[in-house]
């Protein structure tokens, strides 16, 4: 089975093998948020993820 190249893209994975990437929905539309809001959303996450979906999406990690 082929990776899922645009959601390979978006994932990085670290040298213990977690899935770390950014919140979605934080590229515009900001100004109406506070500042606390907008500073949590440039920072990544840790994302869980299956084995099942891992093997799906990420067929080398």
């Amino acid at each position: 089975m082929k990776t899922n190249k645009s959601y390979t893209k978006r994932i990085k994975v670290t040298k213990n093998g977690k899935l770390i990437a950014r919140k979605p929905g934080q590229n515009h539309f900001n100004a109406k948020q506070s500042g606390r809001t907008r500073l949590n959303g440039k920072r990544t996450q840790e994302i869980t993820m299956s084995s099942r979906a891992r093997n799906r999406f990420l067929a080398n990690a």
